[in-house]
């Protein structure tokens, strides 16, 4: 395995009855709250008034900003920032999914910032402060909570950017499953989609030595695998969502790729994709992935493809050459997606065939060195969309 640094201070408070720590956490950091929320579920599953009567009792003032969007939008991140501004406040929290907290992870830096936060975004200034946040996580799948990576959506000019801060790191979170019972059977399929395309993207590496966390790897996946069709047979089940969730949040902590850096093409096509058209995130990685894995796979590196195939999915090896055990256990993962009602291509959300070169563009106009595991090309990146249409 490669050197590595490991530094996660969030404070991750999972499971149920955490949601009453909230104005001691909130405190140690300020007075003055900014509510940033999406579309209004939280309103539906009365979430949204137990925050309100426990920062109300606790003399914590709130303002607020809703309407995040499913891609959040560098338009609502400014004025996220221009309200924190505006009134003075000192702490943010994030309530929903991982669209309200890359918003919000984004708005800490905007508000703290004397430049337009989209260039911060896009790396021409470096953020030098920003305001402290947490988030309570209502929607598993992006592992956002406990992770410095925020993607942020520019409409007007249809790019998107994965973007990272030392500012971007939460306080704490609270992941209680209780509030992800609501949850709607497409919305969890993303969810869990994404969940897994994290993990993916951590074991398709290059570094030596790695059994452990290979094995922490594969021992994740094939849990979700095997507790997804039970979920969504039983939505409101606690314990099937309690699954979902921890998945979802160690996924992308930065505890199960210590030593190594995964590959990550797929999620940059994906970005540039989902830039032209407003598609969900699940929904597109559930297209591409297997479609990049088929593109990339080759002699030189079918071990690990053999890996998944044998030690995931269950693929009998016996007789089978390594390419064609690498071919069942990416048919099995494709299948498994669709089983759940993922789509399957691109024609699914009427993107024409005519757009895939500006995806390509695109693509590696926003990340040049777009994938670890196998550096694509734009032509490459154009075939796999080609395979995926």
């Amino acid at each position: 395995m490669e050197p590595f640094m490991y530094y996660n201070p969030t404070k991750l408070l999972f499971g149920k009855g955490h949601l009453q720590k909230l104005p001691k956490e909130i405190k140690q950091f300020g007075q003055k709250v900014l509510l940033v929320y999406g579309g209004g579920s939280i309103k539906r599953i009365g979430l949204y008034d137990e925050i309100m009567q426990l920062l109300k009792d606790a003399n914590i003032e709130v303002v607020e900003l809703a309407g995040v969007e499913p891609n959040p939008r560098v338009s609502t991140v400014r004025k996220g920032a221009s309200i924190c501004k505006e009134e003075n406040v000192d702490f943010i929290l994030a309530v929903g999914g991982g669209s309200v907290i890359d918003c919000a992870k984004a708005i800490t830096v905007g508000a703290k910032a004397d430049v337009d936060v989209w260039d911060i975004i896009c790396r021409k200034v470096r953020a030098t402060d920003g305001l402290p946040y947490g988030s309570i996580v209502t929607v598993a799948g992006t592992g956002a909570e406990m992770s410095l990576i925020s993607v942020i959506t520019n409409w007007e000019t249809n790019d998107k950017r994965a973007w990272v801060s030392s500012f971007s790191r939460a306080k704490f979170t609270i992941v209680d499953p209780t509030y992800m019972t609501s949850v709607p059977r497409e919305q969890t399929v993303y969810g869990i989609v994404d969940t897994m395309s994290h993990i993916l993207e951590h074991y398709f590496h290059r570094a030596d030595n790695t059994q452990i966390q290979d094995e922490f790897l594969e021992s994740v996946l094939r849990n979700v695998i095997e507790v997804t069709p039970k979920l969504l047979n039983d939505l409101t089940n606690y314990e099937y969502r309690e699954t979902i969730a921890f998945a979802s949040t160690i996924a992308l902590s930065d505890q199960l790729n210590m030593g190594f850096i995964g590959d990550w093409g797929t999620h940059h096509i994906d970005h540039a994709l989902s830039a032209l058209y407003d598609i969900p995130h699940g929904g597109g990685m559930a297209i591409l992935f297997p479609n990049w894995m088929r593109h990339v796979l080759d002699e030189e590196n079918v071990a690990r493809f053999k890996r998944l195939a044998v030690n995931v999915f269950h693929v009998n090896p016996e007789g089978k050459s390594d390419l064609s055990i690498a071919h069942e256990g990416i048919d099995k993962l494709a299948s498994t997606w669709q089983s759940w009602g993922a789509p399957m291509k691109l024609r699914d959300y009427e993107i024409p065939e005519e757009s895939l070169p500006l995806i390509a563009e695109k693509t590696l106009q926003t990340e040049p060195n777009c994938g670890y595991f196998k550096r694509l090309t734009e032509e490459d990146v154009l075939e796999i969309l080609r395979k995926s249409l």
